[in-house]
């Protein structure tokens, strides 16, 4: 009888079969196509790729730590560690960049039962995703206010702002910011002083010289912040919050460098030579 070699694809595909299997199952033998590939070579195919498997989880789970550092301080390093493999075994990465590894990590410690008893774990998680993808936006120069003083009322009312990548708005159900760095500063005294119920928060989560800063805004402000952040016009993003003082939201926010350009309408950057009258 003659044996089918298998073809490369074939193989990374029982190789990934493999290393997602749960190493506590000992009923799952999704190791045995990987294994017919292996030589044994002292050590059985098996006990290599649990070796690997191990490995490779291991890497996984160290790459949550980084980007959640306080969501393990406040689960304790064990108890994360678990659920770390548990959501690893469930959502492997999509990229061999690691640093954008962990976003559906804030949602599945939100449906894990054994969290329960900290409902604001999750909302930590949100906004050190956050902090993470600020962390690593990439640098761009911000928008010059002076750049739009050159510009009437109607131009202005039309004009849309382009968020920096190193600027991000999130809502949290609970006061996450405060809980967050009274975790990473280990200040006990400002963690027993929180009052969870004076959620929910709205906070631009941005890069600055020193780290990461957090700004809470009111909702009124986190309405015409998330309308001007999704390229609304500056027009109907005012007025999207009329009784907020809105003109000084965008003042803030430019100040900030939370813009990274600006249009008056569409292929027409202010940032790329595009004129701006």
């Amino acid at each position: 009888m003659t044996l089918r070699t298998p073809s490369l694809v074939e193989l990374q595909q029982a190789m990934v079969r493999s290393l997602l299997r749960d190493a506590d199952d000992a009923g799952d033998d999704r190791d045995a196509d990987a294994a017919a590939a292996v030589v044994a070579d002292g050590l059985d195919p098996r006990s290599r790729l649990s070796i690997y498997r191990n490995t490779a989880t291991s890497v996984l789970v160290n790459a949550l730590r980084l980007a959640f550092p306080a969501v393990q301080r406040l689960v304790g390093a064990a108890f994360f560690e678990g659920a770390a493999r548990v959501f690893c075994s469930a959502a492997p990465p999509h990229s061999a960049w690691l640093d954008e590894y962990g976003a559906q990590f804030p949602a599945f410690l939100a449906q894990m039962p054994q969290a329960e008893s900290v409902p604001y774990l999750a909302d930590v998680a949100r906004l050190e995703w956050q902090v993470n993808g600020v962390l690593h936006a990439p640098d761009m120069a911000p928008l010059d206010p002076a750049r739009l003083a050159q510009l009437d009322e109607d131009a202005l009312r039309v004009l849309r702002l382009q968020p920096h990548p190193a600027a991000r708005l999130l809502r949290c159900a609970y006061p996450a910011d405060v809980v967050w760095r009274a975790v990473l500063e280990q200040d006990d005294e400002a963690l027993r002083a929180i009052e969870l119920a004076d959620g929910p928060v709205h906070l631009l989560v941005q890069r600055v010289a020193e780290g990461v800063d957090t700004l809470r805004l009111s909702a009124g402000e986190s309405r015409i912040a998330t309308a001007l952040f999704a390229g609304e016009a500056l027009g109907e993003a005012l007025a999207r919050a009329p009784d907020a003082n809105g003109h000084a939201l965008v003042g803030i926010c430019l100040a900030r460098g939370c813009f990274a350009g600006a249009l008056l309408q569409p292929g027409c950057s202010m940032f790329d030579g595009g004129s701006p009258t």
